[in-house]
Parts: C-alpha cells; sequence; structure tokens
C-alpha cells in the first residue's frame, strides 16, 4: 500500500483509464496547461497531449455539451467543473441531453462521461461557492452519483466511473484534496453502489458520505470516550444505494444519525433520514436524527461560516439525543 492524497488518488485513476483507452479525454477550465485548478490532473497534457486533454472557455453550458455528444459518439470523456456551484450552467445538457437520450432512443443511445470537482462548502468562499448539489443530481433519474470520502475510494469509483455506460457525477470535497490514506499499487476498482462501513459499532449508526464522514469518524472517537460505540457507514454511491448495507447497521445499532452537509430541506440527508425511518420503523429505538447545515446562506465570516456546517461537536450531540444521554 502506498499513501497519497485524494489528488493524487484521483490523478492516478484519470492516468490509468487514459493509458488504457484512446476514447478517454479530460476537458474543462485549466486541467491542460495550469495541471488543473486543485491540481487533478497534473502531467496529463505532457503524457497525453492537447487533443485527450482540453483546455476550455470558461462556459460551462458549451464544453460539458461538448462532453454530451462525445459520449454519444462513442468517446469517454471526464469534465472537470472547477466548482460544481458553475455547473449550475451546464445543467440543462446533463438533464435534458446526456441523462435523457438512453430511455429516449430506446436504449440506441448512450452517455458514458463523467463529471467531477469540488462540491459543497469549503473554506473563506462565501455565498456563492460553498453550496452542496447531491441532491439535485439525485433528484433525476439517469445519473449515478458518487461521493467518495478517501484516497483510496476515490480511485477505485473514478475508474468504474470512467468504464460506466451512464452519466456519472462525481462529487469530491475541496477539503480532501490533501487529505491522505493507502492506496494499492496494483490496480482495483471499487463497484459503485456499494457503501462501506468505516467503522465497526453496536450502539449507533452514523451515515454519511463525502467529506462528513470523516467527521462521523472523529465523533465516533469522541463517543468511544463516552463508553458509546458508534458505526460509521460511508455511502459512497448514493444513486444507487445501498440500503442493504445501512438498514443491516441500523438494525443493529437500533439508532441512527445521518450526516450531510447541504441545507437541510430535501437533501440527500434528510432523504436517507425518511427512508431509514419508513424501512426500519420497527427496529429504531428512536426517532432518526439529521444533521445538516443551518437553513441559511452561507456567510464569508470563517467563525459564522464553520458554525453553519456540520460539525463534530452536533454529531456527537446527535448521537446522544437518539440515546437518550442528551
Amino acid at each position: 500500500m502506498a499513501i497519497i492524497t485524494f489528488r493524487e488518488a484521483l490523478r492516478q485513476a484519470l492516468d490509468e483509464e487514459m493509458a488504457r483507452e484512446t476514447g478517454v479525454v479530460v476537458m474543462g477550465e485549466e486541467v491542460a496547461q495550469y495541471d488543473g485548478a486543485y491540481k487533478v490532473t497534473k502531467g496529463l497534457l505532457d503524457k497525453y497531449g492537447p487533443d485527450r486533454v482540453l483546455d476550455t472557455p470558461i462556459t460551462e453550458l458549451g464544453f460539458t455539451g461538448l462532453a454530451v455528444g462525445a459520449a454519444f459518439a462513442g468517446m469517454r470523456p471526464v469534465v472537470e467543473w472547477m466548482t460544481f456551484q458553475f455547473g449550475l450552467l451546464a445543467i440543462d445538457q446533463l438533464i435534458h441531453n446526456a441523462v435523457k437520450y438512453r430511455s429516449m432512443s430506446g436504449g440506441q443511445f448512450k452517455c458514458p462521461m463523467v463529471v467531477r470537482g469540488p462540491n459543497g462548502p469549503a473554506e473563506y468562499l462565501g455565498g456563492q461557492h460553498s453550496q452542496s448539489f447531491a441532491s439535485y443530481f439525485v433528484h433525476v433519474p439517469g445519473f449515478k452519483v458518487v461521493a467518495p470520502s478517501t484516497p483510496y475510494d476515490a480511485k477505485g469509483l473514478l475508474k468504474a466511473a470512467i468504464r460506466d455506460d451512464n452519466p456519472v457525477i462525481f462529487l469530491e470535497s475541496e477539503m480532501s484534496y490533501g487529505h491522505k490514506g493507502e492506496v494499492p499499487e496494483e490496480e482495483y476498482l471499487i463497484e459503485i453502489g456499494k457503501a462501506d462501513v468505516k467503522r465497526e459499532g453496536t450502539d449507533v449508526t452514523l451515515i454519511s458520505f463525502s467529506k462528513p464522514v470523516l467527521m462521523c469518524l472523529h465523533a465516533a472517537e469522541e463517543l468511544a470516550k463516552e463508553g458509546i460505540n458508534a458505526e460509521v457507514v460511508d455511502l459512497r454511491s448514493l444513486v444507487p444505494l445501498d440500503k442493504e448495507t445501512v438498514y443491516a447497521s441500523v438494525r443493529k445499532t437500533n439508532r441512527a444519525v445521518v450526516v450531510d452537509e447541504a441545507w437541510p430541506k430535501a437533501s440527500v440527508g434528510s432523504w436517507i433520514q425518511a427512508e431509514v425511518m419508513k424501512d426500519c420503523f420497527d427496529d429504531l429505538d428512536a426517532a432518526v436524527e439529521l444533521v445538516a447545515s443551518e437553513d441559511v446562506p452561507m456567510i464569508y465570516n470563517h467563525t459564522v461560516e464553520l458554525e453553519i456546517q456540520p460539525t463534530v461537536a452536533k454529531i456527537v450531540a446527535a448521537a446522544k439525543r437518539v440515546l437518550y444521554r442528551a
């Protein structure tokens, strides 16, 4: 096992898949000469040339549409959005073209493309760069939606996403790019649609995805100091959703807390909360708690910015509430 950063794991996945198949191309703002805004595409231009690593204008609608057309033509484009906040400009191409043509054509067209980049709040970014858009894509049938939390998961899932024949939304966290973890040196893939139990426990299940998984693991450590044994389930894939793993954990612990850094209304977190309440009702000893960002626009002030989002303290408090130890 090598210990590498999240960004390096993504870069390795892109490199390996580009070497494997010439139809894999990367496009986006500053992905070529600048090596990517977050250096995920570092060195790819020198290795594969400008025909396969394309710097684009600042026109998300335009270059996302270019990728959709390339996918229809048999290529496997990987689009990097500098942030999913800018992706709102391209939502028409994805929802009305990329995700619909397979069913509208009776299966004659497929759209094997990946859209990846940072999603959700980071730090010091203010109100226009701090939203989580996971629920936007989860809401639309036809997308696969992936949100890894570790370098190991990021590499295996990105390789699987590039090989998938459906449009895959690949959500990353800006705050996780420097996070380090073990990654095998040999090739591997992770099946999209499989959750992972990151920590075994018996008293309460903490369910999350992307960056908040790391908060849940820290919260579990804090809870352990008080004799509470928390299990942490990393969804990894939002669509398809691995309900079996989630429900098995909840039925073991009989209590659950869902953590999502999006706003609470109509979020992925509130959807998971509702599903667990509905399908595990007879197994629950307490109502499922949701820890989400506060239902307010993001504030630039750093202290307030952090307080708006989920925190380890908020997760610990929610876990204690479902255990009636608050």
